[in-house]
């Protein structure tokens, strides 16, 4: 796991090495990303269906976000994805993807298992595959 703190729209921070204990699923995004404004609200439900056993952590790479983002996250009122921000790319530049979405999955022990670069159908039946040994379905 990366050692970057990510903030949310009122200053709260999140210290991403403390995260260790569960398996996390970090989603770089941004607003003006239509593939990564699609993946959300599958990105919510794949949140709610693993609670407790996955953490989905969305991480905006909007670079002046906090108001873009808290406005998204209120429109689309979701149920358990949180709008983390992260204005000066820091992760975009550690995972040197270039690209948006970068969805990263660390196991229990902060190890990363694997990379997604790109838009991704988080509800499918591959999804499933993917996340079953680290989740340990």
């Amino acid at each position: 796991m990366p050692d970057f703190t990510v903030t949310d729209p009122s200053g709260k921070s999140l210290k991403l090495r403390d995260l260790k204990g569960t398996p996390v699923l970090v989603n770089l995004w941004a607003t003006w990303c239509g593939p990564c404004v699609l993946e959300m609200p599958m990105l919510d439900k794949l949140a709610a269906d693993n609670a407790g056993k996955l953490r989905v952590l969305t991480v905006s790479q909007d670079m002046a976000g906090n108001d873009k983002v808290a406005q998204f996250f209120a429109e689309k009122k979701f149920a358990k994805l949180e709008p983390w921000l992260d204005p000066d790319n820091n992760l975009g530049f550690h995972y040197q993807t270039g690209l948006l979405p970068t969805t990263v999955l660390y196991d229990a022990q902060g190890k990363e298992v694997w990379r997604m670069i790109g838009a991704h159908d988080w509800s499918g039946p591959r999804t499933t595959a993917m996340l079953a040994e680290t989740l340990g379905k």
